[in-house]
């Protein structure tokens, strides 16, 4: 899935596809209620069921995002302060922010778009905190196996909400468990997991089909 580019090496010619386009998925998702494709994003507010289509792809991407992979997880990620407020403000991307290392325990979870220290009942932090983040990332700077399984499991909930055709919904939901397989696999690969060095509980959600 993915656009054909041609190149001409000598008499050979070669092609390469690129990743998964955010206009790729919205047509792919269009395609499971045989909705004829738009030829651009500029497009999409002209067409109602692209509209509902981008807005579900998105919902799709955040949901599956937050549970958290190696590609979106920035590992002791320094959260200061700020000088004057002592409050310490998160990433408007963040989707979890979790205290590591020394800092583990201090009890900081996140309240709108700042930490809030559960233990003092208090926004005010004297110190920096180191954190593991999970951001959200847009389509276009998600790999490949997560692009892939984002825009089955989006095509599969707009059909089911569009349509609700039981034969289509049973279809898709089959090439939604492969894309999904596929992501845990890039996943065990892309973060070195393995049963000796990997939290077991992880460990058995990457390999278990």
């Amino acid at each position: 899935m993915g656009v054909p580019l041609f190149f001409i090496f000598g008499d050979y010619m070669t092609t390469v596809t690129t990743p998964t386009s955010e206009l790729e998925a919205i047509n792919t998702i269009l395609s499971v209620i045989g909705e004829s494709p738009i030829s651009s994003l500029s497009d999409i507010s002209s067409v109602a069921d692209a509209i509902t289509a981008q807005s579900i792809l998105s919902e799709t991407s955040r949901q599956v995002q937050t549970k958290g992979w190696h590609f979106n997880t920035e590992k002791d990620f320094e959260l200061s302060p700020e000088t004057y407020s002592k409050e310490i403000i998160v990433p408007t991307n963040a989707l979890r922010v979790d205290p590591m290392g020394a800092d583990s325990e201090v009890d900081a979870v996140q309240r709108g778009g700042r930490l809030y220290d559960r233990k003092n009942h208090t926004y005010q932090f004297g110190k920096s905190i180191k954190c593991d983040l999970v951001i959200l990332l847009p389509f276009d700077q998600l790999p490949q196996a997560a692009r892939h399984y984002v825009t089955i499991k989006a095509a599969r909930i707009f059909q089911s909400r569009t349509v609700g055709s039981e034969a289509l919904y049973e279809f898709t939901a089959l090439d939604e468990k492969d894309a999904l397989l596929d992501l845990k696999r890039n996943e065990g690969i892309t973060g070195d997991y393995n049963i000796l060095r990997s939290n077991p509980t992880v460990f058995r959600s990457l390999i278990r089909e």
